[in-house]
């Protein structure tokens, strides 16, 4: 459809890990379920692979600390490892310096399993808003150089629908920010980005909504993660109704909506993508020091 270059982009992170359940799974039983989150992105890395893509994965500490060979073939496949937090909690729940030390501890496992320099950053669930905007000079002075984390649109649980839609530094003194791909029609943003949106909406808005905005010049981003790919997953019986429909709807067809999408599509790396605005990014106090 076009060749302008999209990021696909993959947050790393089991089924039982996500918001929509946390009103009824405690983080202190997360060890008690099967974990699937290995086999399933093992499985989209050979999706990538067949489809000659590149992406950017944004995994949880949590998860690295538990599957190193998975962490290793992200980097060995020629992806981008990026932050996700260390067990998905959400950022305006945090102070600035547990935030501080959530984001150090996770950057320094996945730089250690992985071999390589992580720079790129996602927030559990959007979590970065007007009131938390403190978090992108922290992020800078631990080493990042971006981050994707505010989605600009109304939502329940995140959304800060009068951010810009386009790359934008929320702090003089902080990283850049790549805000999720959004719409603009009757006066509204709305959602142009994947995620559960994109499997609970025909499959053609999306597609529609993402050939214009590559034709207004803008490069999109799509997200997802490894738990959408797999109907088999266990269900969690006591989730209400509004979870168990944005966690289970049309799960058995994303695997094939995601080939053609892949087909359709230029998609690579965030960090190559958004390559001319992070490489203008001015470095952190931390490097400027050790140069």
């Amino acid at each position: 459809m076009t060749q302008m270059q999209n990021a696909m982009t993959v947050d790393v992170e089991d089924y039982f890990q996500v918001q929509a359940f946390a009103h009824c799974i405690d983080r202190s039983d997360w060890a008690s379920f099967p974990s699937r989150v290995e086999a399933n992105t093992n499985r989209i890395l050979d999706q990538f692979a067949a489809a000659g893509v590149s992406a950017t994965f944004f995994t949880l500490g949590w998860v690295a600390q538990r599957c190193p060979a998975l962490i290793r073939r992200i980097v060995d496949d020629g992806h981008e490892l990026a932050s996700h937090g260390w067990d998905h909690t959400r950022v305006d729940r945090q102070d600035p310096e547990t935030f501080r030390s959530d984001i150090r501890r996770t950057r320094a496992l996945l730089e250690d399993i992985g071999g390589t320099t992580v720079t790129g950053y996602r927030a559990a669930t959007f979590s970065i808003g007007a009131r938390n905007l403190w978090a992108f000079p922290i992020l800078r002075q631990e080493g990042y150089r971006y981050s994707s984390s505010i989605n600009p649109i109304r939502h329940d649980l995140y959304g800060m629908p009068d951010a810009p839609r386009v790359p934008f530094r929320p702090d003089p003194d902080g990283v850049i920010e790549l805000p999720m791909t959004t719409l603009r029609l009757a006066g509204r943003n709305w959602p142009c980005s994947g995620g559960g949106y994109f499997r609970l909406l025909p499959t053609a808005l999306y597609r529609a909504g993402l050939t214009r905005i590559n034709r207004a010049g803008q490069p999109g981003i799509f997200y997802f993660h490894p738990w959408e790919i797999d109907p088999a997953q266990p269900r969690i019986r006591n989730a209400g109704w509004k979870s168990r429909l944005r966690h289970y709807t049309n799960l058995s067809r994303m695997a094939a909506d995601l080939d053609h999408l892949l087909r359709d599509f230029a998609w690579d790396r965030m960090d190559r993508v958004f390559a001319p605005l992070l490489t203008a990014n001015p470095t952190s106090p931390a490097e400027a020091k050790a140069a």
